[in-house]
């Protein structure tokens, strides 16, 4: 009776599977594979079946070791990364590789020697996203015979020699110094021309000036003329027709003009001479009695 309870139990455990979510299991008749069971409760056949790899079909992550790298340049880089990748033939996965994370770590390592060496140093400082895409197209290309996918392939780190860091360092460094020098020279540059413009400008404002200033000043020169030249005519008009206080007016004037411009000489310092109004009257007087004197002669002969 024990014997069968022990043989019932025994055909229980060995025929009921329970696979947990995120794995699958492969199921063996005689070593041979059948049928994959997937997550949940299944039942398979005691004694001639028998559960083979169990495996997981979440993504995954492997570790890629460090490791030296010449680039194209012959730059000696030490470049470490990460693979992520997830099993979707559990099948192919168990059977067509022997120790399938070490197989994806092996060939990760080859073609990141492969994909870095093609590259220059500056390149691969630089363009970490495009060695991502091509490391990632390589790695899945070569692992889709087993079964399995790369999602991902991210660069942890790119650590060039410390000579060529600081020589890095002293190139951005003359760089930046070159930078400053083309900004501060170009500055220089736009001030001059700016200044410049401003001259140009200015000069440009002050001949416009200048040859309005001497246009007025002639305009003004020749309505005086023309008003000396109508006062002159004006006068001898008035002569002519014997009015001699048009004469004593236009010689007076003319005499106190030429004594105002005699005072407001720089160079006079004193003046001698007699400016009695009475002389200036008088003088003026003169001059009117001897044109009458000129225009009765002129009347006499006009008689006879």
């Amino acid at each position: 009776m024990m014997a069968l309870l022990f043989l019932a139990v025994l055909v229980v455990v060995l025929s009921v599977k329970q696979v947990p979510q995120g794995y699958e299991w492969t199921v063996e008749r005689f070593g041979r594979y059948t049928h994959t069971l997937g997550p949940g409760l299944h039942f398979i056949m005691p004694f001639f079946d028998q559960i083979g790899r169990k495996l997981s079909v979440m993504e995954q992550v492997l570790d890629i070791p460090a490791q030296e790298v010449i680039s194209r340049d012959n730059a000696m880089v030490r470049i470490d990364a990460v693979c992520f990748y997830q099993v979707i033939d559990t099948a192919r996965a168990a059977y067509e590789v022997q120790g399938l994370g070490y197989a994806i770590q092996n060939l990760a390592m080859t073609n990141m020697r492969t994909v870095i060496g093609s590259l220059d140093l500056d390149e691969m400082l630089s363009q970490r996203d495009q060695i991502n895409g091509r490391l990632l197209a390589a790695i899945d290309q070569a692992t889709s015979p087993w079964g399995i996918k790369i999602t991902r392939v991210e660069i942890k780190d790119i650590t060039p020699p410390t000579d060529l860091v600081e020589a890095m360092a002293s190139q951005m460094k003359a760089e930046r110094m070159k930078r400053a020098s083309i900004l501060e020279a170009e500055g220089r540059r736009q001030a001059e021309i700016l200044t410049a413009e401003g001259e140009k400008v200015g000069q440009i404002l002050k001949a416009e000036g200048e040859r309005q200033a001497a246009f007025l000043q002639a305009e003004a020169r020749e309505r005086q003329a023309q008003a000396e030249a109508n006062a002159t005519t004006v006068v001898s008009d008035a002569i002519g027709s014997g009015n001699l206080q048009a004469i004593n007016y236009f010689i007076a004037q003319k005499y106190v003009e030429a004594f105002g411009q005699l005072a407001a000489s720089n160079n006079t310092k004193v003046i001698m001479m007699p400016v009695e109004a009475t002389q200036l009257v008088g003088s003026v007087a003169g001059i009117g009695e001897l044109m009458k004197a000129i225009q009765g002669g002129t009347d006499a002969a006009a008689k006879r």
